[in-house]
């Protein structure tokens, strides 16, 4: 079983129910939504599919809506701009129905006062780049340095600095409130700086009583200095290397990316690593070997999800992207030997260490599986974070708890009715696994469960022959 999961962004070559139902047999585990793009009724519609993909298949797939954030982007252009190395260039923020050959508006006003004489402003992440060289009122004078085209509505960034901007904008809060109404199960939200915009958008969610899981989306410099607030109060991370390679050098992207997992690793947060990693397969029907040795280093590293965009988004071979992604991710995970060493220090925390020993009997008495039993999905994820060999399944009477568990490495979620009898509840469960033919008489299993007590429910860990 695949332990590592795998997030796909949906578009134009994804919408219908019949694509979303390929993408599911084919290894999809979160569908994202990209705020970015398309309206509140075509993202509505993809929502309704998925939930009648899952009522139809009994399946547990989850919704991410992703923010838009705080982009800055050029304007529209009538015809793409054609540009050659050491052209001049004009940004501007001047607002006006039509503007010289050689000049684009920019979206946002602060734009003339964030950057400087000196300073590289990068189109869509580096496709094109252009050297300021002056300033005169509204007007950002450039040298180009590339040759490339420019076209309408690209993302812009300079390097090495954030946009002045609000981390969550006012379409943001409109799309959140949309996605709650709507019944999403996590919020990616983009351009986190510092963790008091996870604070205000929890607070939020908080009085829509909404279960919704906060995802920081780790994509500007600023962010950097304040890993460890933002890990702490996100509940998970994803690593959006496309713009975190714009803001930063590009060198310095493949060491944040191993220190950022790390951190999650050891502060027992999700981590998810997104963007450019089957680029090529938007246009190719293979992979670029660059590509699945990358894909290969973000499993090695052990992070929870890997993530489709443009992929599957709009990409000519969408199945065959998530089929790549699958099988170098449960090639890779064969290679790994993660028998040495439960992957959590100690603790003196009591559930944190029934997970550990769960862990530690699964991998020394090579167990077939983990089997969990969890109301709010706490001790999945924490058995998750001990890595063990084998894989775990976690049953939970709860559909949204179910679905959120998609996110975690080598959780495998099911819903069944749980009894008062905790016998009757693990009956159940092994018969699910029998009938999916996970598991077969005379398996030996490690049983995380409760059982009731004088009154009151106790953890217990056991070791079953089925």
């Amino acid at each position: 079983m695949r332990k590592t999961k795998i997030i796909c962004t949906i578009g134009p070559a994804t919408e219908s129910y019949t694509m979303l139902k390929s993408l599911a047999g084919a290894g999809m585990d979160i569908v994202r939504l990209n705020m970015s793009h398309g309206t509140h009724a075509w993202h509505g519609k993809v929502i309704d599919h998925v939930k009648r993909l899952n009522r139809k298949e009994r399946g547990g797939l989850a919704v991410l809506l992703d923010t838009k954030g705080p982009e800055i982007r050029t304007g529209d252009v009538g015809v793409d701009i054609k540009l050659c190395k050491g052209d001049g260039f004009i940004f501007t923020v001047r607002r006006q129905p039509v503007l010289e050959p050689d000049c684009v508006e920019v979206s946002y006003d602060g734009f003339v006062d964030d950057v400087a004489v000196g300073d590289i402003i990068l189109v869509d992440g580096g496709m094109l780049s252009f050297k300021v060289v002056q300033i005169t009122g509204l007007d950002i004078h450039c040298t180009a340095l590339d040759a490339g085209v420019l076209g309408s509505r690209r993302h812009l960034n300079v390097r090495g600095k954030s946009a002045d901007l609000p981390s969550i904008t006012k379409k943001d809060w409109q799309d959140i409130k949309f996605g709650v109404d709507k019944g999403i199960d996590f919020i990616a939200l983009s351009f986190v700086r510092q963790a008091d915009a996870i604070v205000e958008l929890r607070s939020y969610l908080q009085g829509r009583k909404a279960r919704v899981d906060v995802i920081a989306k780790i994509e500007s410099g600023e962010s950097i200095p304040h890993l460890d607030e933002i890990i702490a109060a996100a509940d998970g991370v994803m690593i959006a290397r496309g713009d975190l390679g714009a803001e930063l050098p590009f060198e310095e992207v493949p060491h944040l990316q191993k220190e950022i997992v790390g951190k999650c690793r050891k502060a027992g947060k999700p981590v998810i690593v997104a963007t450019h990693m089957l680029e090529s397969m938007i246009v190719n029907p293979t992979p670029t070997r660059a590509e699945v040795s990358d894909i290969t280093q973000a499993i090695l590293e052990q992070v929870d999800c890997t993530m489709l965009s443009g992929e599957t988004a709009t990409g000519k071979h969408p199945i065959k992207a998530i089929e790549v992604m699958a099988t170098v991710a449960r090639r890779t995970e064969e290679s790994q030997d993660l028998s040495s060493t439960v992957q959590v220090e100690a603790s003196t925390n009591a559930k944190r260490e029934i997970a550990r020993s769960a862990t530690v009997l699964n991998n020394n008495l090579k167990a077939k599986a983990i089997l969990v039993f969890t109301r709010r999905g706490l001790m999945a994820v924490l058995v998750s974070r001990c890595r063990p060999i084998r894989p775990i399944y976690a049953f939970t009477n709860t559909s949204h708890v179910r679905r959120r568990l998609g996110l975690y490495w080598g959780v495998q979620s099911f819903n069944v009715k749980f009894s008062k009898n905790p016998e009757v509840t693990i009956g159940r469960a092994v018969s699910i696994l029998k009938e999916q033919q996970r598991l077969a008489e005379g398996d030996r299993v490690v049983v995380v469960s409760d059982i009731f007590v004088d009154g009151k429910y106790i953890e217990t860990v056991q070791v079953r022959v089925i």
